[in-house]
């Protein structure tokens, strides 16, 4: 039996304790956060013990495991803490916002042989698994090109900063919703060698992005793009969507369904024919013990236990999870890039804005038209 502990009790962080009180090798021993309000209810009805200072937590507690689920901004300090005590550590994304934090992580951990795991959820989600294993068995070819979505209800108006939507603590849009995306692209494709025409924009926030669209290019040859919005009440909640297109086909993948389309069968794969081809998340998704939010999440936390039984390293991990976190800087730093102008004003070309962008021609009216002909 694991004796864990968890830190951070706000949405993500009461999820986790839900699902760990539920797991048949994991005990919840201890929790921590500042709010009195939440320890004092946890420790009134369910005898937790209950701390406001990790570091006491860590020193007082004979724990294997801790779960880590504070704002972003205090993930590797938190985590290289639980390391030095010997803990293994599930620490939720995008893990360190400066990559070079969690390459250091990374390798700490590694050196000690410490089972290390980040929350990037959507690889445990059945409907993306199966999409990798099509890419892997090569099944529409060759890749070219690969589109990457995610979008939802988070921002809809201009509020008070919360710790989401500051850039040294959340890290915005680009942090916490298309750092998903990006992770989920590194999962399926690999890591993009450059990112090249960013725009990020601020829709309602005052600090950070709210909407983020980039291009990629990958040493196997072909490119890729991002598009993610964090301020689009289209979406009753967050929506992931992944578009490959290769040379014997493509596919589109999100939550709900796989759909694949093959122009030949270059080779055996189970449910799979020429043509199109439809697999849904209910086929798909093996049953869990416990439900909360999607079996994704009770997957993922089982699998990092049974990580920490076998020895294994998780397949999101301090590494993977800081390849998203360095295509994310990237993304940034090429945002603050100057852009090319067009020239202007020279004979034979057409005038263009103070930004460089051409303007449109002026078309004649109708009207206009027919009485130059008179």
């Amino acid at each position: 039996m694991l004796k864990a502990a968890v830190i951070g009790l706000g949405k993500m962080g009461l999820s986790h304790h839900s699902i760990i009180n539920a797991h048949p090798e994991i005990q919840l021993k201890s929790v921590c956060d500042t709010s009195g309000y939440i320890l004092d209810v946890l420790s009134k009805y369910t005898g937790i013990r209950t701390y406001t200072d990790y570091k006491k937590m860590l020193s007082d507690e004979e724990l294997d495991c801790v779960f880590v689920a504070t704002p972003s901004r205090y993930h590797a300090e938190l985590v290289e803490a639980a390391l030095d005590r010997g803990l293994h550590v599930f620490c939720e994304k995008p893990f360190a916002l400066d990559p070079e934090d969690g390459y250091r992580l990374a390798d700490l951990a590694e050196g000690k042989r410490l089972v290390n795991q980040v929350g990037y959820h959507y690889r445990f989600v059945a409907a993306f698994n199966e999409a990798k294993r099509v890419l892997d068995a090569k099944l529409i070819g060759d890749l070219h090109h690969l589109r990457v979505e995610a979008y939802g209800p988070v921002v809809l108006r201009a509020t008070g900063a919360t710790w989401r939507s500051k850039k040294t603590e959340g890290g915005g849009c680009l942090y916490d919703y298309a750092c998903h995306a990006i992770d989920l692209m590194n999962y399926l494709v690999g890591r993009p060698a450059s990112v090249s025409g960013t725009v990020l924009n601020s829709v309602f926030s005052r600090d950070v992005d709210d909407e983020i669209y980039a291009d990629f290019e990958f040493t196997e040859g072909f490119s890729g793009q991002l598009a993610t919005n964090w301020s689009d009440e289209s979406f009753r909640k967050m929506s992931v969507n992944v578009s490959i297109w290769g040379t014997n086909g493509r596919l589109n993948v999100d939550r709900q369904a796989l759909q694949v389309y093959l122009r030949s069968l270059p080779r055996a794969l189970d449910a799979y024919a020429p043509g199109w081809n439809e697999r849904y998340t209910t086929e798909l998704t093996p049953p869990v013990w416990f439900y909360m939010r999607g079996e994704e999440y009770s997957a993922q936390i089982n699998h990092f236990s049974q990580c920490v039984k076998s020895g294994e390293n998780p397949m999101s991990n301090f590494r993977t999870a800081s390849d998203a976190s360095l295509v994310a800087s990237k993304i940034r730093e090429d945002a603050a890039k100057p852009r090319t102008l067009i020239e202007s004003n020279k004979a034979g070309q057409r005038e263009t804005t103070p930004l460089g962008i051409l303007k449109p021609r002026r078309s004649k009216s109708l009207v206009r038209a027919i009485l130059d002909k008179l």
